[in-house]
């Protein structure tokens, strides 16, 4: 299954680019959820919370085992994973609009998050393993697939529903199968990861979990506050421009996926921004900026209104594949553990934060929500601000 080669000093593309397609497939499926709330509320008569729920459901089930599977992967390196998950992902996503009740569609958002739990620590890992020397460049390659994919999810959810109804997430399947296919037909990415392990610092291995404790809870704690950001905006835009502006559904697609879309080139952009004026620079200059530009968003209409919010998902997601070389530098000898922490965090908190705001929206409205939303990111900086890390590269 695996061909033993020498670390890789430089960028490879190729293989960054197929891992990269494979966590595009993956996280499809996380960004389309959010998109087929509003349809699945109204067929199945559901409140905010009820609504909320399904993507607290869905990110838990990605995000309490990522870390576990992590573990395993820095044991030894499970490269099948990377097709079945992206795989399995797809597949319960396609049979969401399928689910004739509300547990049902709770077991099937379960099992497609169990696939995206099952691709990201692997995928993170051999990333770290491709991306050379600089880290934070590459990391940005395989990083831009997933956030592409939380673009282009809640577009495709909304087409898909609106011309063929809930049904039409059938069609979701259908990336799940040609990536799996193109993963098990070629050999170019089966490699032995371990000479990973070979270049963390000697020393014991007790120690060394001590010392990244304080750095990585810093870290974690600023991650879950980008999450409830940007998972937050995720969920409660649709139901801001279909619900309460009473808009056309497709306008609100469009939104989502120009503030989606935004995050893919903040992520691309971000990475080697931040190997040439320093990682955290970067990460304290994205959190920053984010806040007032969703204040003004919200006080915005019309191109405006677009403008803002593209502005605000392009710079939040600078951080994005940055925090992970920062967590991956901090646990060396264990980076598919510090990838599963890192991904389960974001997609466990960013859970839990939608149903936790979709409380809110049940008692106080979505617009006061939105605004609750926007000053999520100045508690992300304030963490990031105090996380003991060089300011140069």
């Amino acid at each position: 299954m695996t061909d033993p080669i020498e670390t890789p000093q430089k960028i490879d593309y190729r293989a960054l680019t197929l891992l990269s397609l494979g966590h595009l497939v993956a996280d499809i499926t996380s960004g389309a959820l959010p998109g087929m709330l509003p349809f699945l509320k109204e067929a199945l008569g559901l409140s905010y919370a009820m609504a909320g729920t399904i993507v607290l459901v869905s990110n838990l089930m990605s995000s309490v085992i990522q870390p576990a599977f992590g573990y395993l992967t820095d044991r030894k390196s499970l490269l099948w994973f990377l097709p079945l998950g992206s795989f399995c992902a797809a597949l319960f996503l396609a049979l969401v609009g399928w689910a004739p009740s509300y547990s049902l569609v709770l077991v099937m958002v379960m099992f497609s998050g169990l696939g995206v739990a099952i691709y990201h620590p692997e995928g993170w890992r051999v990333a770290n393993y491709f991306a050379g020397e600089k880290k934070a460049t590459g990391m940005s390659i395989f990083g831009v697939g997933g956030n592409l994919g939380f673009a282009l999810g809640p577009l495709m959810a909304t087409v898909f529903i609106t011309r063929l109804g809930l049904k039409g997430t059938t069609l979701f399947v259908i990336p799940g199968v040609v990536i799996a296919g193109v993963f098990l037909f070629s050999r170019f990415w089966r490699v032995d990861t371990t000479a990973i392990k070979k270049k963390a610092p000697s020393g014991p291995a007790r120690e060394a979990l001590r010392k990244a404790l304080y750095p990585m809870s810093l870290l974690l704690g600023m991650i879950m506050f980008r999450s409830w950001t940007h998972i937050g905006m995720l969920t409660f835009i649709p139901f801001f421009y279909i619900n309460y502006m009473k808009g056309d559904p497709m306008v609100a697609a469009n939104l989502l996926f120009a503030f989606l879309a935004a995050g893919v080139a903040g992520t691309f952009i971000g990475g080697p921004l931040a190997d040439k004026f320093g990682h955290k620079k970067i990460i304290l200059f994205s959190l920053g900026t984010s806040c007032p530009l969703f204040i003004l968003f919200l006080l915005s209409s019309g191109i405006w209104a677009f403008v803002w919010l593209i502005l605000a998902g392009l710079i939040l997601i600078f951080s994005f594949s940055v925090s992970m070389v920062m967590g991956q530098s901090f646990m060396p000898r264990n980076v598919g553990l510090a990838s599963g922490l890192i991904l389960g965090l974001s997609f466990g908190m960013g859970g839990l934060g939608a149903a936790v705001l979709g409380l809110f929206a049940d008692l106080w409205g979505v617009p006061a929500t939105l605004w609750i939303i926007s000053f999520l990111p100045l508690g992300a900086f304030l963490l990031a601000a105090l996380i003991p890390y060089p300011m140069k590269k």
